[in-house]
């Protein structure tokens, strides 16, 4: 009987080590999980920024784009209007 109980508290022990080990794997586990979270939200955040900023400077080329197609009418304009004139 002594040498069953033996066993028992062996075993008990071998368990208790093992779910020890399991919790703190856990406990460490939790905690990079809260890391990537935090990185995660901060990378969104920059992701949304930089999306508003491609969106503005898109804007700004197609802005550009236009003002350059009213220059070249311009220049054009004026050469076709120099070259009526004799120039």
């Amino acid at each position: 009987m002594n040498k069953d109980i033996e066993v028992w508290q062996q075993r008990n022990e071998i368990l208790h080590k093992k779910v020890e080990r399991m919790m703190e794997e856990s406990r460490e586990k939790d905690i990079a999980l809260a890391n990537a979270l935090e990185v995660n939200e901060s990378h969104q955040k920059l992701n949304g920024k930089l999306q508003m900023k491609i969106t503005e400077l898109e804007q700004d080329n197609l802005e550009l784009y236009a003002d350059n197609k009213k220059i070249s009418l311009q220049v054009e304009d004026q050469l076709a209007r120099a070259r009526k004139a004799g120039l």
